[in-house]
């Protein structure tokens, strides 16, 4: 049996419905597994929400201090945390696995049925609420990998539809349709398969094909002009849920010049001659540190509605450093409203400073508020 989670007090705003009745009518069985303090906080969310706000979870703690007044999705990309799973039911929110499979393996009918049938099995073992698919893997569009990842998506989401009732599932999308990263998905295919998808609106130098600089993660008119790729393919813009980095990209520069042009070295990524490879992730809480005492300061980009810094380090190299803010992310989160998305999340939300410290407290407000939906 699984340790006993102990309960953290929900929000007045989400009072679980009928707790007493769900109480009485679970068998005892359920009542022995469930590691919940209360039984019912095993079962599934059946709500859907009208605005989504996804949340990616890489592990340890931080869950604790999310926002949890506006979450509706956490994907756990960590480890399995049973607390997570009772603590973001008592908030009506769903907890979903991430579901991850080789493309060369799901032409075979028989692997794809097996492999569902795995992750519901997981699912059900740990209380889930569905599964976010992230494969990233190249795809070409004339190669059996290409119907069979749209068979995938359809035949898991008929599985856990049919298995868990009010489950959800989810695909994590590139930030254009445009055959990103070598990734040739029938988009349209995969977002009617599934409950909705969630477009990565970052890494989005990942194939760099003009002049080798350090760049935004997510440029405001590349990433908007991805959303309207995918409105214009027919995708419903209620099945889209925008993603926003809350990590930026440290880059060394081999050469920084006058207007801050940051040239970095060539690492090739799928067939361009340059990527963001070069550089670093950065979560925003360590950026956050690290601005202030920058040599340039903050600074802001018009062409790319972006901020970004420039820094020294111990051998005197100069380093550019790109990222997102409450700023940068809210001119994109408008999209969300205007166009009728369903939504918006985060790629994660350990990447803020979740301590006691005052400023680092602010901080962490401003960006879990700059996704709230505009009334």
């Amino acid at each position: 049996m699984a340790r006993r989670a102990p309960r953290l007090a929900a929000p007045a705003r989400r009072p679980l419905p009928g707790l007493a009745l769900l109480l009485l009518a679970l068998p005892l069985a359920a009542r022995a597994d469930c590691p919940c303090e209360h039984p019912a906080l095993c079962q599934p969310v059946r709500h859907h929400a009208d605005y989504e706000v996804f949340v990616f979870d890489v592990g340890q703690k931080t869950w604790k201090s999310y926002d949890w007044s506006q979450i509706t999705t956490v994907a756990t990309f960590g480890k399995y945390d049973s607390e997570l799973m009772c603590y973001a039911h008592s908030n009506g929110a769903r907890v979903v696995l991430k579901g991850d499979v080789s493309v060369k393996d799901i032409t075979d009918p028989t692997f794809r049925a097996s492999w569902i049938a795995q992750q519901l099995d997981l699912a059900k073992k740990q209380y889930m609420d569905g599964i976010n698919i992230d494969i990233e893997q190249e795809v070409n569009c004339s190669s059996p990998e290409y119907d069979a990842l749209t068979a995938l998506v359809k035949e898991t989401t008929d599985a856990f539809h049919r298995e868990i009732e009010g489950s959800q599932v989810t695909f994590d999308v590139a930030w254009s349709p445009k055959h990103i990263d070598r990734r040739c998905y029938n988009y349209s295919g995969i977002a009617d398969a599934c409950d909705f998808v969630f477009v990565m609106s970052y890494d989005e130098q990942s194939q760099v094909w003009s002049e080798c600089i350090a760049a935004a993660n997510a440029p405001y008119n590349q990433t908007l002009s991805g959303y309207d790729d995918y409105i214009k393919m027919g995708i419903d813009p209620k099945k889209i849920v925008m993603g926003v980095p809350w990590y930026g990209y440290d880059y060394p520069c081999l050469k920084l010049s006058e207007d801050d042009k940051c040239s970095i070295a060539k690492v090739p990524f799928r067939g361009a001659p340059c990527s963001d490879a070069v550089g670093r992730q950065v979560p925003y809480k360590v950026i956050m540190k690290q601005v202030n005492s920058s040599v340039s300061g903050n600074q802001w980009n018009e062409d790319q509605q972006a901020p970004y810094y420039n820094y020294k380090d111990s051998s005197g190299r100069f380093h550019q450093v790109w990222y997102d803010d409450p700023r940068s992310i809210s001119l994109k989160a408008a999209y969300v409203q205007s166009h009728g998305l369903l939504g918006i999340g985060m790629w994660n939300a350990n990447c803020l400073d979740y301590s006691g410290d005052a400023a680092a407290k602010q901080q962490t407000k401003e960006m879990w508020e700059v996704l709230k939906r505009k009334r």
